[in-house]
């Protein structure tokens, strides 16, 4: 998933700064490395690079990955669980841009 748009001026506070390494990443997951790049493999999460062409990956994809974890976990293919977060992510960015349309389209209260 790409990383999404609004960026904090803090990069400690910016969910999609690369601040873990593969290792660390796997290690916070409870999971390997090589579920991390079968994620990559599968376009789920596209991890950054160091300058020295080493995976970074963010809080953000992070969390993206935790839950492609836990339907695999229940034993869904990891294709088929890449491609049901991706649908996830779309329905709520859809249920997201409905709830605003819907509030823009919202009349004002006539003042008092």
């Amino acid at each position: 998933m790409p990383p999404r748009s609004t960026r904090p001026t803090d990069k400690f506070d910016d969910d999609d700064y690369p601040a873990y390494t593969m290792g660390r990443a796997a290690e916070m997951l409870g999971t390997t490395p090589a579920f991390l790049r079968a994620l990559g493999e599968n376009r789920l999460i596209t991890p950054l690079r160091s300058d020295g062409g080493h995976r970074r990956y963010s809080r953000y994809q992070l969390r993206v990955a935790a839950r492609a974890r836990e339907l695999v976990d229940q034993g869904t293919k990891i294709e088929d669980a890449c491609r049901i977060v991706v649908l996830e992510d779309q329905l709520e960015e859809a249920q997201r841009i409905n709830e605003e349309l819907r509030a823009e389209r919202t009349p004002a209260p006539p003042a008092a």
